[in-house]
This record gives C-alpha cells, sequence and structure tokens, in this order.
C-alpha cells in the first residue's frame, strides 16, 4: 500500500479513538503517525519493523500497525474500532463544529450514524432538544451540513495528487516504456479537484487491464480499449484514455483544460482555417495534420507562447501569450526562506533543532519559527515571559549554526476586538511577527475588516496570516472585505501570507492575484506542525502559480538579508 492509504487508516483510527474519548497521548500518537506517513519521502511499505521504530515518533507498536496495513491493507484494530462505530459516522465527526463528544451523544442519544441522520434530526428539532446543544448550535449543524453537500465530489488538491501519483506509479511499473502524466485540475493545480484524469501515451493495450485491476479499486465503472473508468478508496474517480503518441500533445492540451481556455484557443483555430481537437490541430479544408505530438506546437501554431498549466483559466492568459507578456512563474527552487511554523513549545510535534534541520534537508536558507501566543490556550500558546525565553533558545540555537538561519517570532492571535495578545514591547523585541485570526469567525462583514485594519495597523506586525480563515471543504472564508485589507496593507508595507497548508491555501489564488496586482508583497509559508511538514511548500507554490506571482512578488525568494530589510519593522 502507498504512504497516502496507510496515513488515511491510521487517521481514521486516531478519529474513531477520539470519539471512544481514549487516552488523548494515544489519539496524538496515531494523528502523529498518521501525518508521518502522507509526508515521508520513503515508502513505508517497503520497510521492516526495524526499519520503522528509527522513523521519529514511530514506535514498537505503532510500527507494527503500520507493517499490518502495507502486508493486509488493514489492521484488526482497525477493524474492531470500526465494529463499535459505523464507518459512515467519521462524515459527522469531520463536519465543521461536531466534535468528537458530541458525535459520541448523537449515536447514543439519537441513532446518528450518517449525515442523513444528523440532517434529520437537526430538521426534526431533535438536537436543540439536547443537553448543551440549543437551537444556535443546531443551525450551525444544518449550514455546516449544506457547506458539505455543496462540496460534495471535491477532493483537496493535496489528496488529488497523492491518489493520482499512487495511481501513475502502479502504471508506469507495468509500462515503463509509456508516457504517462496527470491532466485536468490536478495538472493546473486547482486547489480543490474531482474526478483524476489520467492520459498514458505509447502503452500497450494491456494498460486497460492492469488500470482496472489496481488494488484500491473499490469499483470498475467502464474498461474499454481506450478509456476506462475506476472509483478507487478515497472515494476518487480515476479516468484513463490511451492516446497515440502524434496525438499526445493535443490530448494533454485538450484533457487539461480548463473549458473556458480550450474554447478560446478552438476559436483560434477557426479563425485561422483550422481546427483543434484531442486528436491533434488540422487544416479545416483538407484535414491535413499541424500539430499534435507536442503542446507546445499547438500553442506555436497558433502565434501563442506556450501557456503554462496554472494560468490556463481565461484570465488574460491568451492576450499574454500573443504578445509574449506571460509571467516568469515562480517555481519551489526559488524559495529560501519559510516564515510560519511551529514546534514543541505550543502544538508542534518537533523542537527548534529538528525543525531547523528539516529546512536545511529541504534545501531552504533561513526560517522563523513562529509558536502561538497566549490566546489560543487549547494549543499551550505562548505568554509574554515564555515567548521571549523562547525566543532567546531560538537564537542561541541559531549561533550555534545548524545550516540554516533562524528568526525568533511568533504568530501572534488578532483579538475580537483587533488588538494583539501580546504587549507591544514583547512583539518588538522578536525578529517577525505574523497576525492571524483563530477565533469569533462569525463576525459581520464590516466587524471582521475592522479588526483586521486595526491590527494591520499595529507598526510590531510584519505579516498578515491565512488572511481568510478558510478551511477547504470544510469552512468557508470569514466574511471580510479583502479589498479593503490588501489596501492596508499596501499602506503599512505589511506581507500577505499564502499558508500552505492544503486545507487552507489562503490566500486563495484570486486574492493573491490581487495582492499582486495592488504592489502587496507576498510570503508563501508551510505553517508546519512536524518536521515533515516542509513539503507542503508545493501547495503553495500552486497557489502563487494560479496568481501569476513571478519570485520578485514573494518576499521569501529573497536572500537572509535582503528578506529581513523589507520586513516591515526593519524599514526606516
Amino acid at each position: 500500500m502507498d504512504n497516502a492509504a496507510i496515513g488515511h487508516i491510521l487517521q481514521e483510527i486516531a478519529d474513531l479513538l477520539e470519539i471512544k474519548s481514549e487516552n488523548p497521548f494515544k489519539i496524538r500518537a496515531y494523528r502523529n503517525a498518521a501525518d508521518i506517513a502522507g509526508n515521508h519521502p520513503h515508502e513505508l511499505a517497503t520497510l521492516d519493523v526495524n526499519g520503522l521504530r528509527e522513523i521519529p515518533g514511530i514506535g514498537k507498536d505503532l510500527a507494527a500497525r503500520i507493517r499490518e496495513i502495507a502486508q493486509t491493507g488493514d489492521t484488526p484494530y482497525h477493524q474492531e474500532l470500526l465494529a463499535e462505530f459505523p464507518s459512515t459516522i467519521l462524515d459527522v465527526l469531520h463536519l465543521q463544529g461536531v466534535g468528537p463528544k458530541t458525535v459520541a451523544t448523537l449515536y447514543r442519544e439519537l441513532g446518528v450514524k450518517t449525515l442523513d441522520d444528523l440532517e434529520t434530526a437537526a430538521k426534526n428539532g431533535r438536537i436543540r432538544a439536547m443537553k448543551g446543544m440549543g437551537a444556535k448550535k443546531e443551525a450551525l449543524i444544518l449550514k455546516a451540513i449544506e457547506e458539505r453537500k455543496a462540496f460534495a465530489g471535491r477532493h483537496l488538491l493535496a489528496d488529488s495528487c497523492a491518489a493520482a501519483d499512487a495511481v501513475l506509479a502502479y502504471l508506469r511499473e507495468r509500462a515503463p516504456g509509456a508516457i504517462i502524466e496527470a491532466v485536468g485540475s490536478v495538472r493546473r493545480g486547482c486547489e480543490t479537484c474531482g474526478d483524476l484524469d489520467l492520459l498514458a501515451s505509447g502503452a500497450p493495450q494491456s494498460i486497460m487491464d492492469d488500470f482496472v485491476e489496481y488494488p484500491p479499486v473499490e469499483r470498475v465503472l467502464g474498461h474499454g480499449d481506450t478509456k476506462s473508468s475506476i472509483l478507487i478508496r478515497g472515494g476518487f474517480q480515476v479516468d484513463l484514455r490511451l492516446v497515440s503518441p502524434d496525438s499526445r500533445g493535443a490530448a494533454l492540451q485538450y484533457f487539461t483544460g480548463s473549458k473556458a481556455h480550450n474554447i478560446a484557443l478552438r476559436d483560434r483555430a477557426m479563425s485561422r482555417g483550422l481546427k483543434l481537437n484531442e486528436y491533434g490541430l488540422f487544416r479545416s479544408a483538407d484535414d491535413t495534420r499541424i500539430a499534435g505530438e507536442r503542446e507546445e506546437d499547438i500553442y506555436a501554431a497558433l502565434d501563442l507562447d506556450w501557456v503554462p498549466p496554472e494560468l490556463r483559466e481565461m484570465h488574460g492568459e491568451i492576450d499574454a501569450a500573443q504578445t509574449h507578456a506571460l509571467p516568469h512563474l515562480i517555481e519551489r527552487t526559488h524559495l529560501r526562506g519559510d516564515l510560519h511554523m511551529h514546534t514543541t513549545e505550543t502544538d508542534g510535534k518537533d523542537d527548534i533543532r529538528a525543525m531547523a534541520v528539516a529546512a536545511c534537508a529541504a534545501g531552504l536558507d533561513y526560517v522563523a519559527i513562529t509558536d502561538h501566543s497566549q490566546a489560543l490556550a487549547m494549543a499551550n500558546g505562548l505568554d509574554e515571559k515564555r515567548a521571549l525565553a523562547h525566543a532567546a533558545r531560538i537564537r542561541a540555537i541559531d549561533a550555534e549554526g545548524v545550516g540554516v538561519r533562524l528568526l525568533a517570532g511568533i504568530e501572534c492571535d488578532i483579538l475580537s476586538d483587533g488588538s494583539l495578545d501580546l504587549s507591544d514591547d514583547c512583539l518588538a523585541a522578536l525578529d517577525i511577527v505574523i497576525a492571524s485570526v483563530h477565533s469569533a469567525f462569525n463576525m459581520e462583514r464590516r466587524q471582521m475588516t475592522d479588526r483586521i485594519l486595526r491590527a494591520i495597523e499595529n507598526p510590531r506586525v510584519d505579516v498578515l496570516g491565512h488572511p481568510t480563515g478558510r478551511r477547504l471543504l470544510m469552512r468557508q472564508a470569514y466574511p471580510v472585505d479583502m479589498e479593503a485589507v490588501l489596501d492596508a496593507a499596501k499602506h503599512h508595507r505589511i506581507a500577505v501570507e499564502i499558508n500552505c497548508q492544503a486545507q487552507r491555501m489562503d490566500l486563495s489564488d484570486a486574492h493573491a492575484q490581487l495582492a499582486r496586482e495592488r504592489g502587496v508583497p507576498v510570503v508563501i509559508s508551510t505553517d508546519a506542525h512536524s518536521a515533515n511538514g516542509f513539503a507542503r511548500l508545493r501547495w503553495g507554490i500552486a497557489v502563487a502559480r494560479r496568481a501569476w506571482l513571478e519570485p520578485a512578488h514573494v518576499l521569501n525568494t529573497r536572500p537572509f538579508d535582503a528578506f529581513r530589510a523589507a520586513l516591515r519593522r526593519n524599514q526606516s
């Protein structure tokens, strides 16, 4: 089994343990193991128990569980937990605003096993009658169910890429001479994706048989000579198309999309007496092939520069390609620093030194350690005394020389009135301050905007963290006037963050593009809570590329000294 599948089962075990109100340390151990599995660079299924135990955070029991999952596809412990609670109850647990204790109570008292059960109970007024619930909680649950329905069939980009990569690895092993690649929304780097689309060029027909026999298949939806569809574990529909090598470029362009971009290209072809489809670009008069083998040739034959997949959303890319004005998009290798991460001092899983070593291994030159402030009590947030002591430890480790430069910072809560969680004197003593909203999401738009604007005015704030508070497929962004926020950021010379957590990707590509247009600097940061978290940088890069960002638009592409000089606190 691939790492993503192993991590999924470990995560389910943690969820079920939480519903049972098991030991919190045990729950955390399984969540940590799930995180390790999802981000580990090596295939865990290839390691024996001793090899697994060498991974920090994986003890004897967890190593045995992982081996069971890798060898058999599951573990009896997981099955025992599922026997106590139906698997559909996990959908209820993952609903925004519904915690494990509530899930257990709903199950015991109302027999809620599914989202449909929960919706019926809420609409019938049965939830408000429960102790500790009430009409307001019932209304919030109904709202969360409505939002979940709107997200049905969608998956996070990170999950979609993991699922696609696993299928691609399986197929490439069976057809090593073929070119097999992901297209569609995955290739365009969309924040959420629906079906997974794969293309195979130069592969034998037998690849279709191999495809439908992929071990995680739950159902074969179609099995043909040139197209097959399967439903795999995790709710992903995967479609595979077999194309001839001389049509690969045309198919790559066509199935990458977007629909609006493709329509514009077809119209452009028609205006030149040509026709464009997934097989190639042809003269309309006699069907002579003009291009098709290479995607770049399709664009060139239409007098266009090749358009990077992330820009194919009909947001001006055709005009830019025609006038040679497409941006030189940022790439992962351009990033020199990561400005947002947490350690064991608050809710992180690794200490300062481990995060520094991992950052060095990830090819970074500098990082900012930014643990939470005191308002986030559930994360063991820092008061002023602890924040300054933590900063001193960070600077001491930096002075040792650990391969990366360390900045002593904090992620400081923006309180409901717009004030910051720590004193100005404390914040002034740090190297960098990220200000973020973590509470009171239900404010009116004007109130939330004023709250954030007040925080931006504080001269100790350098970066606005995850500015809209959204959680993809879970929670909508809180209502806020982003144009006003970005105008204020520009005026006060602070940066805005693209948070790389797969559930956040916040700023969105649209808001990041708005920041670029207004001249507001951007930082791309992982918000890592473990040493494995630096792999997330790719998701922030995906957002930045869709926003047309070049390296110059992103502060942490700069060398260390230039980056520090660009921070608000260091500008004269």
